[in-house]
């Protein structure tokens, strides 16, 4: 019995959705989020909008205006 397993795209950074994000804090943030994944395996469409949003999160709780 086959199993389908779902290859991972690697995707460009899109534009952040979240406004007063860059590009640039995006890129930093997922870099260190995935240190252990990089550069063997690309990232994701899904590992930068988790970025993102993680980012975010944590902007919010710092009290941190973009």
């Amino acid at each position: 019995m086959k199993t389908k397993i779902k290859a991972a795209k690697a995707f460009d950074q899109p534009k952040p959705f979240t406004p007063g994000v860059t590009r640039g804090m995006v890129r930093e943030h997922a870099y260190r989020l995935y240190r252990d994944k990089l550069p063997e395996h690309p990232l994701t469409l899904e590992d930068w909008v988790l970025a993102e949003k993680d980012l975010v999160a944590t902007m919010e709780a710092e009290g941190v205006e973009g």
